[in-house]
Order: structure tokens, then sequence, then C-alpha cells
């Protein structure tokens, strides 16, 4: 028996609501730079220290030691989901999260709005992170121009900022492929190919992406700052078990970007729509407290400045997130998990492989009586380091979900 059968065989029926609060790329390293501390370590957050000393800390090492994850793979290790089993192209997350219902055979990618120079060379991977407006409209012409390429029809959505979504739909088609994405400035935009050479409905697709770049390029010319877009994720949709099949939990996801939409619904979580800031998605988790078991709260805001190398932005967007939790801890979810689903060092300016500092909460959990809930704080806590995908093991533990196992 595996452990996954173990755990269906051990699972009871919910009595508990559950909230696992993300907030996203929270990790960070101290450098000296910084005077040796991290942003969650120079931020004031008095809610969330009150917090820490009533709950167990650790860290979570995201996918195996040394690996630097993606947002997909981070987050379906925090769903339980081991992310080298269960590997989902960025694409189909993303278009999934934009409400589009793809077929099967579709290909999707994520797409986003860059700067070239006049040789094609990537000077800004995010075009200065236009507004959405700007994506809307760039992407209305490129929807109106081009509705086929070859054989396949092509399908263009807006997301947020400088994101978008492009799905070609026809015969024959499948990924994944590699990334139309140098993933720095500097270089040229690289062709999409085939990540296993011998498929040859891979090879159609990148053909397929290949022509659609010689058609939107000529669109985009003489557009500032974005005049270039990258293509990553480029795959088509996996088999995988639902959510509530695999913990006997009816689950809601309150995101704000696409993206992690779309990893809610890939598992079968319902998307609740509307809210915007933290405080309003915390406002909604009561509000909808009684019609699930189980809340994904997702905030986006500590990996984009960490992203930007942003050290002060993003201590002051974990101070923002603070100052919202009183909202949702007016009336305290019986078993509550505030983690990242990795981490985005400022100094590194990306995704790390660093070890996520986690907080886990409930009546069961016992007090770790740490002051603080920081990097150093949860090197000190009960819960050790562990692989992210047995966090969701641990709340349906304290959330008495686990009957006990042998005589």
């Amino acid at each position: 028996m595996n452990l996954d059968a173990l755990y269906s065989e051990l699972t009871l029926k919910p009595a508990a609501k559950i909230a696992m609060v993300v907030l996203d790329g929270l990790g960070d390293i101290a450098v000296k730079e910084n005077g040796y501390l991290t942003p969650l370590e120079a931020a004031h957050t008095p809610h969330l220290d009150a917090l820490s000393k009533l709950g167990a800390q650790g860290r979570m090492i995201p996918v195996a030691p040394g690996i630097t994850p993606g947002s997909g793979p981070g987050h379906l290790a925090l769903f339980g989901y081991d992310p080298i089993d269960y590997q989902v192209g960025r694409g189909v997350i993303e278009a999934l999260g934009l409400g589009l219902d793809l077929q099967a055979g579709d290909v999707a990618a994520r797409a986003n709005f860059c700067t070239l120079d006049a040789r094609r060379i990537v000077t800004d991977r995010r075009a200065g992170r236009i507004a959405t407006e700007v994506c809307e409209e760039l992407c209305e012409t490129l929807a109106r121009k081009i509705k086929k390429v070859d054989d396949a029809e092509v399908i263009i959505r807006a997301g947020k900022g400088h994101r978008f979504v492009v799905v070609f739909r026809g015969k024959g088609l499948q990924g994944p492929l590699t990334d139309a994405d140098p993933h720095r400035e500097g270089l040229p935009i690289p062709s999409a190919a085939p990540v296993d050479p011998k498929s040859a409905k891979a090879k159609k697709t990148a053909k397929l992406v290949a022509g659609f770049y010689q058609q939107a390029l000529p669109l985009l010319a003489g557009k500032s700052p974005a005049n270039g877009f990258l293509m990553r994720g480029i795959a088509h949709q996996p088999e995988i078990p639902l959510f509530a099949d695999r913990y006997g939990l009816k689950a809601a996801c309150l995101a704000v970007y696409p993206m992690y939409k779309g990893l809610a619904q890939l598992v079968g979580m319902t998307k609740i729509e509307g809210p915007q800031t933290i405080a309003q998605q915390f406002e909604r988790f009561h509000a909808e407290r009684a019609s699930y078991d189980f809340f994904f709260i997702h905030y986006k805001y500590p990996d984009m400045y960490g992203e930007d190398g942003n050290f002060a932005a993003k201590k002051k967007a974990i101070e923002e997130f603070d100052a919202a939790l009183p909202v949702l801890t007016r009336q305290m979810p019986d078993v509550l998990a505030i983690t990242a689903d990795h981490s985005t060092p400022a100094p590194i300016k990306g995704h790390s492989w660093h070890p996520q500092p986690v907080l886990l909460i409930s009546e069961w959990s016992g007090w770790d009586k740490l002051d603080r809930f920081t990097e150093t704080g949860a090197n000190q806590g009960s819960l050790g380091v562990f692989e992210a995908k047995h966090l969701i093991r641990l709340i349906q533990a304290n959330a008495r979900m686990l009957d006990k196992f042998g005589a």
C-alpha cells in the first residue's frame, strides 16, 4: 500500500473549517546589504507576532533539496500533490484561471509582453509592468488580426498587468515545449521546441508557436514599451485527481490573479470571484465559511516585489498583509496555516530553493511560544524542516480528520 492510499483509508469526515493562507514568495535570505534581516524579519507585524505564540512553526522544502520551483509546482505541493509526479504547464493553469474551457488536445501558453530592442534582444521581460488596460488593448489587436495559424485556431485572452494567454486548438497538438523565453534580459527570444524530440504532435505545436510569432511581432512593432512577448509553460492539460476525492474536503479558492485561480480549478476547487484586496478576501472567507471545509487564500505581492529585488516594497507588502489579519482572525478558522509556495529572495530577484516558513495553528498544534513568525523563528519550530507536500496531511491531522493507524 502506498502512502496516499493509507491516508485515504484513515481519512474521516471533516468537522473543522480550514484556511491555508499563502503569501506568495514570502521566504527570503538575510544579507549584509539589508542588515542581515529578511523582509519578514524587518517588517512590523504585530498580528502575525501574536499568532506565532499560538502555534507551531517550521520550514518546508518546496520540491526537493536544491530545486527551485515555479509557481505551479510550489502550489501543487501545498495542495498535497507531489510536484514531480504531477507536472502541469503554466499555460494550462493560466488559461483555466482566466475562465477558458480547455478542450482535449488544446495547448495553452502563458505569455507576457516584453520590450525588444532593434535587434530583437529582450531589454525588459515585463515591458515595465504595463497596466492591465494596455494589455487588453494589445491582446484585442492580436486577436482581431490572428484567428488561425496554419490549420489551428488561436485564442488570445488578456490577464492582469503584462500577462496574457494563448491557446492553440486543432488536431494533432501536444506539449510540452521548451519556453520561448530567455528568462533574463540581454538575450533574444529562443524558439520553442518539443521536450520530447520524437513527438510528431509536439513538433507540429512548435511550428504553430513559431508561426504565431511570425504573425504577431510585426503587429507590435512600434509599440512602446510592449513591442514583443514571451511564451512559457506551453503544454496540454493533464489528468489530475480532484482535491475533494483525495482529501474529503470541499474546497474554495480566494485569489486575485488568474494563475492561482487556475491552479485551484485544476484540482477541483471552487473559484470565488470578486474580492480584489486581502482584506476583502478575508471578509469573503467569513461570508462563505458555512459552504466549504477548506479555503485557499492567496496574496501575490511579496513574490512580485521579491522578483523586482525591492526589499522595502516586499517588507511593506508583508506589513499590509499583517494590517488586514484582524479581519480573518475575527472568527479564527479551526485550523490555520500561513505559509508560502516558495521563497523569492529580493537579493536573488527570483524564485529560489530556500525552504519557506510555515505557521500552523489549531487547538491541537501545540505552542512553540515563539515571539515572531520569521525565517529565524521557523528554524526553531517544532515542525522542523519537511517537504511541502506533507503540509496538507498535517492540516488534516490538526482538523482531527485522520483515524488511528493500526491496533
